[in-house]
């Protein structure tokens, strides 16, 4: 067994709290994705696990072993750091090879782990070549051969794939998502980049200032964001945060702007009744905001109108920076649509998928469904 157990672990650096003091389970074979803005503790957290940071307090189990004092060469755990860290001097092969060598394995081990690490990155040419001959994904991929041969109980991946461009960045989180599929072991994976944690993580650990805000899978954390950071960190572009009331009429529930007003879905009026006449923030996600022209007749929608300040075509869908009264939108709509700068277009909101936030820190949504 491969399930990681954090106990109350936490982090000081002298006065400063680096990790506030939390619980968490890694599961068998699960990819867990430590997800956060640069200085949130994700990399501390990792550096605990895998021994290369002291706790200021708590314990660590890897399987049903305490690590808390363990070498991090004792913890059969890899690590896969964002700089490769090869040596520059040695071949492909003899970087994956050369901590097995320093461990004592047999010669004839050591040829067949790297050969099977080889073949599953495809990588079997390269095992005579040296880092310079090696582009970044290949490189990347080295490093994460390397980490394979140690067959270890835990992969611990810190921003791996942060130096890479766009489209190598695309092509190597697919195979470490089919990585994680062949190897079947336990993966903790950190990034600031929510596009890898919703693609891999099968769970995304969502962090801020050191505190763990959401533990969940990557669609509860994108439909109910426990606050207004988790909501906004998660998805691309951001959610769209306006300033609100919610106010009633004629014995209907409405979210006024102060610019425009949208209609509450019924079902939610149970909900919202008693932040009737209160101060909230309406949260809404670029792609629940469509061309009203285009709407999908199914869904449960209200409207408002806006002018457009910025059209980008992207293919599949434009997306439209809007303007409307004080507040400033993103739209992903229909790639059909007619929008042109400086015109004014009529927009419709998917009220189901509305989110309403308390004005006061840590700006927790409220709950509007079952």
């Amino acid at each position: 067994m491969s399930k990681v157990s954090l106990e109350n672990v936490c982090k000081n650096f002298g006065n400063v709290e680096a990790v506030s003091c939390f619980y968490l389970d890694v599961e068998d074979k699960e990819f867990l994705v430590l997800l956060g803005p640069s200085g949130c503790g994700k990399s501390t957290t990792l550096r605990m696990i895998a021994g290369l940071e002291e706790l200021t307090e708590g314990n660590i189990y890897i399987g049903d072993k305490l690590v808390n004092d363990m070498p991090p060469r004792d913890r059969d755990i890899a690590m896969v750091f964002q700089d490769y860290a090869l040596y520059p001097h040695m071949t492909v092969y003899h970087n994956m090879a050369f901590g097995l060598k320093l461990r004592k394995f047999p010669r004839t081990e050591i040829e067949q782990r790297v050969k099977e690490a080889a073949d599953i990155l495809g990588i079997q040419d390269l095992l005579e070549r040296k880092p310079r001959e090696l582009s970044g994904g290949q490189r990347q991929r080295v490093a994460v051969g390397r980490a394979i041969v140690r067959k270890p109980a835990v992969f611990l991946f810190d921003e791996p794939l942060s130096n890479l461009d766009a489209k190598l960045r695309g092509q190597m989180r697919a195979e470490l998502s089919k990585l994680h599929d062949q190897l079947k072991t336990t993966i903790i994976y950190v990034t600031h980049d929510q596009v890898e944690a919703m693609t891999m993580g099968t769970k995304i650990v969502i962090m801020n200032e050191g505190i763990i805000h959401q533990v969940g899978s990557p669609m509860e954390i994108y439909d109910y964001p426990v606050n207004k950071f988790v909501g906004g960190f998660i998805g691309s572009p951001g959610m769209n945060f306006l300033s609100a009331k919610i106010v009633s009429e004629k014995s209907r529930l409405y979210v006024d702007t102060g610019g425009f007003q949208l209609l509450i879905p019924s079902k939610k009026n149970s909900f919202l009744e008693s932040k009737t006449d209160q101060e909230v923030i309406l949260g809404i996600r670029p792609e629940h905001i469509q061309d009203a022209v285009f709407t999908d007749e199914t869904s449960i929608t209200d409207s408002f109108k806006a002018v457009v300040e910025v059209v980008e075509t992207l293919g599949a869908e434009v997306q439209l920076n809007v303007v409307s009264g004080e507040h400033d939108l993103i739209a992903r709509v229909d790639p059909r649509t007619k929008a042109a700068r400086h015109q004014e277009i009529e927009l419709a909101v998917n009220m189901e998928k509305i989110h309403i936030f308390e004005t006061e820190p840590p700006n927790e949504r409220v709950k509007t469904e079952e």
